[in-house]
């Protein structure tokens, strides 16, 4: 008699979810691409093209970060070369000669964006820019990705080799915050970048939903002319994560808050686990 009841509480179960989920309308979002992901169980709660091939922009940093911290040691001091500091775009304001170690180099990375930090990042841990893109495209295979291909450390665009989707990075993403150093890095909303050789610099955080949304805990902002703005934010609420992820969206900062209170309200229900 067991037997034949078991399968039909999944059933019901599965049934009620399913209910739950289609009564609660799915939020309109600007973006051309969008994830919305549990980030424990990688569930997929929200989509819209999750595997359209899309610059990424500085939401590669998301992997630069994960190689760095699983291939290098934090604690290693980083000599900034004069290529790393003349890197184009944003900027971290490294000079060559700068001296810091990879954890501080990785908060100036992640916090505001440093193409600059990008560049030292990869020649510190891997000895030179394209040693380190390898090892970014070995995590990405390790991955299962298969829409995902990195041709830099910082994610400049470039037309053939640089690209990844919304699903992918959703579960770089889920994988990343599973490092606890990342995940301390990614959440932090001011810094004081120290260097051994000058005088420290004050950075902030620019994902503003850390001060915005409540239970925020990162991740990563990014644009470029070819990408647009782009986000992939992380939220825990009740012991769960969620992940999202947004690319070419005007409205990414409005977006990312309607679809993560979409999931929690999901998973408040029973539904989104």
């Amino acid at each position: 008699m067991r037997r034949r009841v078991v399968p039909l509480i999944l059933i019901l179960v599965f049934l009620w979810q399913t209910v739950v989920l289609a009564a609660s309308p799915a939020p309109k979002v600007d973006a051309e691409a969008a994830v919305l992901m549990v980030a424990g169980t990688k569930r997929i709660l929200y989509a819209i093209n999750p595997d359209a091939i899309m610059y990424p922009a500085s939401t590669t940093k998301i992997m630069t970060a994960l190689v760095a911290l699983e291939r290098g040691k934090a604690d290693s001091v980083v000599t900034v070369s004069g290529s790393a500091a003349g890197c184009e775009g944003s900027s971290l304001e490294l000079r060559e000669g700068d001296r810091l170690s990879l954890r501080d180099l990785l908060y100036g990375m992640m916090l505001v964006s440093g193409n600059d930090a990008a560049e030292a990042v990869a020649e510190h841990v891997a000895g030179s820019v394209p040693a380190f893109v390898d090892l970014m495209n070995a995590r990405t295979e390790k991955l299962g990705l298969i829409n995902t291909h990195f041709a830099n450390p910082h994610g400049l665009p470039d037309p053939r080799n640089h690209y990844s989707s919304a699903r992918d990075l959703a579960l770089i993403t889920a994988q990343a915050l599973q490092n606890p150093e990342f995940a301390r890095i990614v959440a932090t909303r001011e810094y004081a970048v120290p260097f051994k050789n000058r005088a420290p610099v004050s950075v902030s955080n620019t994902n503003k939903l850390l001060k915005t949304y409540p239970g925020a805990s990162g991740v990563k902002t990014g644009y470029t002319q070819a990408a647009g703005d782009c986000l992939v934010a992380s939220a825990r609420r009740g012991g769960v994560q969620l992940v999202v992820v947004l690319l070419n969206d005007d409205e990414r900062w409005a977006d990312a808050a309607k679809l993560l209170d979409y999931g929690f309200a999901a998973i408040a229900a029973g539904a989104g686990r």
